[in-house]
């Protein structure tokens, strides 16, 4: 870290920062903690102010706010919790390596030039001092200016690299006005992928798009290998109201190389049922030396976009859980 970079930490003590992390409700319950007693610890002990968003979003919206060394301490108990509980899935596991902590901040996207730094020269910096995994998402999160910023690594690492990301928006305030991302459940029938009858209940998952019930509950056995891809009861699988004439974007992921086989399945049987039943293009890419993640390119239309994110994150959630098979 540079001395400048020093002088604006030291001198922010007192300054009131706000950093956002995107979780899953999984990782919310972790963070609860049984009657709330985890996260009363952690707003106790780190003296950061910690709130979670409210709905039933499979993603909730996680906001530390305090003075640097509060949001520090806060970030190292998030993550020694989190690894934790990998540490606990992987006691019946049949895994051998352990994967990295990963936490996903909400980060505005006027200052992601900053933290990438000129020609990546800032973002590989953090990288090789903090021993982290940074990857920056290559486009903004629906209906926001925000961008994930996706880190990945010991818990010691994380906190180092929370120190420098702190650092960078001292330096580099956002620029013009930030449209938060807001995870959201969209009435049925208003942007709905499916159609679902009115009368449904409908859930929302990453992208922001609406699915019934029922098909939701399909596409969740789908991703856990409960049910054969044929059985989702239509000759052509994917789902009806997938528009794939719809405006094509690409979405980046990180995902640890030790539950890259779980995502592929068997002969590319698992990521071949992921690719039908979303219509979107997935790319996995070549495992690059001393890096311990795999970068994973979806391209299509948002909807289908949404449908494989969702997939992907239900087949780590299984395997890490123990409830899915590599």
């Amino acid at each position: 870290m540079s001395d400048k970079e020093e002088m604006a930490l030291d001198g922010s003590l007192n300054v009131t920062l706000t950093l956002r992390l995107l979780m899953h409700g999984k990782e919310v319950g972790s963070i609860i903690g049984k009657k709330g007693e985890t996260v009363k610890k952690m707003r106790e002990e780190s003296g950061a102010r910690i709130n979670i968003s409210e709905g039933s979003s499979p993603e909730r919206i996680v906001t530390i706010t305090g003075p640097t060394e509060g949001i520090f301490r806060a970030f190292a108990m998030i993550a020694e919790k989190f690894e934790e509980d990998i540490t606990a899935a992987m006691t019946n596991s049949n895994v051998t390596s352990k994967p990295p902590v990963t936490l996903r901040l909400v980060f505005p996207g006027s200052q992601c030039g900053s933290l990438i730094g000129k020609g990546g020269s800032k973002i590989k910096e953090i990288r090789e001092t903090t021993g982290a995994q940074v990857q920056v998402a290559g486009d903004m999160l629906p209906d926001s200016t925000e961008r994930a910023v996706t880190i990945s690594g010991t818990p010691q690492a994380i906190t180092q690299c929370v120190r420098h990301i702190c650092s960078v928006m001292l330096e580099s305030p956002p620029k013009g006005a930030t449209i938060p991302y807001r995870p959201k459940v969209i009435p049925t029938g208003a942007h709905a992928v499916l159609a679902p009858q009115h009368t449904a209940q409908a859930f929302a998952i990453p992208g922001q798009y609406a699915f019934a019930h029922q098909d939701l509950t399909k596409l969740h056995q789908l991703a856990m290998q409960h049910i054969p891809l044929p059985s989702l009861g239509q000759s052509n699988p994917t789902f009806p109201g997938l528009d794939a004439s719809a405006a094509t974007s690409s979405q980046e992921l990180a995902i640890p190389n030790d539950f890259i086989g779980c995502i592929i399945g068997r002969q590319g049987s698992k990521i071949n049922e992921i690719r039908q039943v979303s219509g979107a293009h997935i790319k996995i890419a070549s495992a690059t030396d001393g890096s311990a993640m795999r970068q994973v390119t979806i391209t299509g239309s948002p909807a289908s976009i949404s449908v494989a994110h969702y997939l992907i994150n239900a087949r780590l959630t299984s395997v890490q859980t123990n409830l899915g098979v590599l």
